[in-house]
């Protein structure tokens, strides 16, 4: 017995020592690998629209935009604002003039020290109503901002923005708003060098002419294939310990996949999860989630018939199941009917209209169409990227179903379907908000009169009225109650928009990827993460 023991014992422990060598070869390949491989490869879906960030609007463009510039602050960790370009701020004592204390020690890529005048310059740009900006709102709460970018006053000098001297910067606002040092974080903020603008005009973003500070600076863009940022070595932050990040442009699922599982990608976002796949991939240990401030809906063009009418408009609402909208998309999202967000001050999932069927045939007979063969021809917009053909047809379905009425699909090339949003919108349309900073007043303007991204056509004063007291009020409780009477508003009065659903990020990246974590507002500083040596 003992021999046998004993024969049995040295068995294992030669097993275990060949097991041991296997995991140190494996290991040893996946370190041989880092060393020869110090460059992120990802995939972003689609060709960046323009990396212009006084025109900048979509999330693909802002992903870049984050890691190549940066803001007076910066989010930290936690979603705490820290400072970034500015060292530091003074508010006063009535809470509407902030003076910005610019950094020294930040210079661009061509060597030039950064001035308070550049910020000067980018925001009066983004007011500037010949630039179009769809985010010109965001600064409305400066003095005279709204009337500069609305042509009833022409002159920029007298704007509550202006550059003391080359390190002060000083803004007045109109009231107190105590998201403001969160909103100059975001990429319309950024600081901006007339004289590149003005030399190379619409060029000017192109790899050969652009000017940047951000922790890495644009090497390449093949359009419609791939753009690279490499390793700033002149920023004066944290140096990034990452060579490169080369951004894929593959908008097919499956494809960007099929690179990732072969090792040619070391991270993907839902841009390259296919939905069918979900069930597999949840078993990995690569396979993580994070609930994010992000919102998807359905837009009512209320301008063009029958939309023009609200029971139309809640008809189309009460007739969307959005418990089986998130078991078809696997898990993407949770169900809400609340504007803001979960996690945000103001979310009040009480508010809106939840799926009734029967409900939404009766709203639709009080419009007028009983008769559903009267109804006018109806079309239904949505971008051609991930999965939004697959929700396109299942809200078809439920259309057809629940109030008997036919609706066309046409879908769109991300930066065309932009494009049409804004010059002519159609009677429905698919979209979504992701939180630019982590306050729900960037969600609440979202629909305002004057807003840039509001394609509905809606306008309600009282529901401006009601935003704007909402975001001079520093008491929370009284925020939330303003913030809860305009939602109810948006989301069962008027009803412009159909909410659907609050977006999860599912995503895989590769064991040795270090440093990488995602947040809320789905930010990724890429100096921030490095591999594992």
């Amino acid at each position: 017995m003992r021999t046998k023991n004993f024969i049995i014992v040295l068995s294992l422990i030669v097993i275990s020592i060949l097991s041991c060598s296997d995991s140190e070869k494996d290991k040893a390949d996946s370190v041989n690998q880092i060393v020869t491989h110090n460059i992120l490869r990802i995939n972003i879906g689609t060709e960046p629209p323009t990396l212009d960030w006084s025109k900048s609007r979509d999330t693909t463009s802002h992903l870049i935009l984050t890691n190549i510039m940066e803001g007076l602050t910066r989010f930290g960790d936690n979603l705490n604002i820290n400072p970034a370009l500015a060292e530091s701020w003074v508010v006063s004592d009535d809470k509407k003039t902030y003076l910005f204390n610019i950094r020294n020690d930040v210079y661009w890529t061509d060597g030039k020290p950064l001035t308070a005048y550049e910020f000067e310059y980018s925001w009066k740009r983004l007011l500037d109503p010949e630039t179009g900006a769809d985010y010109a709102y965001f600064l409305f709460d400066i003095v005279d901002a709204r009337q500069y970018n609305t042509g009833e006053l022409n002159d920029p000098e007298k704007l509550g923005i202006k550059a003391l001297d080359n390190s002060r910067l000083e803004v007045k606002l109109v009231k107190p708003a105590a998201y403001f040092p969160s909103l100059v974080s975001f990429m319309s903020t950024y600081p901006m060098r007339k004289d590149i603008v003005d030399k190379f005009g619409i060029k000017w973003t192109e790899p050969q002419n652009i000017v940047t500070l951000g922790a890495f600076s644009l090497e390449s863009w093949k359009h419609h294939d791939k753009l690279t940022i490499k390793r700033n070595d002149n920023y004066w932050g944290n140096h990034a310990k990452l060579e490169k990040v080369e951004m894929l442009m593959n908008e097919n699922p499956s494809s960007a996949l099929a690179l990732y599982e072969s090792g040619e990608l070391d991270y993907i976002d839902g841009r390259g999860i296919p939905l069918l796949e979900v069930p597999r991939l949840k078993n990995s240990p690569e396979f993580h989630t994070q609930i994010q401030f992000r919102n998807n809906y359905i837009g009512f063009n209320v301008k063009k018939a029958p939309f023009d009418n609200p029971l139309v408009r809640k008809a189309f609402s009460a007739s969307i199941d959005r418990k089986s909208l998130i078991e078809l998309i696997q898990g993407l999202g949770i169900t809400s009917t609340s504007w803001i967000p979960k996690g945000m001050l103001g979310y009040n999932d009480n508010i809106g209209i939840k799926f009734d069927p029967v409900a939404a045939k009766k709203l639709l007979t009080q419009a007028g169409f009983e008769d559903r063969s009267k109804m006018p021809h109806i079309t239904f917009l949505y971008p051609d990227v991930s999965f939004n053909r697959i929700i396109a047809e299942s809200l078809q379905s439920m259309w057809k179903n629940h109030l008997g009425v036919e609706v066309e699909l046409i879908n769109q090339e991300w930066k065309v379907y932009l494009s049409t949003l804004t010059t002519d919108a159609p009677q429905i349309y698919r979209a979504g908000w992701s939180a630019d900073f982590a306050d729900p007043h960037n969600f609440m303007n979202l629909f305002e009169c004057n807003s840039g991204n509001n394609h509905t056509g809606w306008c309600n004063d009282e529901y401006d009225r009601l935003i704007d007291q909402a975001s001079g009020e520093l008491d929370e409780g009284k925020r939330v109650e303003l913030y809860k009477r305009a939602q109810i508003i948006l989301s069962e009065t008027e009803v412009p928009i159909a909410r659907m659903y609050n977006s999860i990020q599912q995503t895989m990246f590769k064991p040795y990827v270090r440093g990488l974590s995602i947040n809320p507002l789905d930010l990724i500083y890429f100096n921030k993460i490095y591999f594992e040596q």
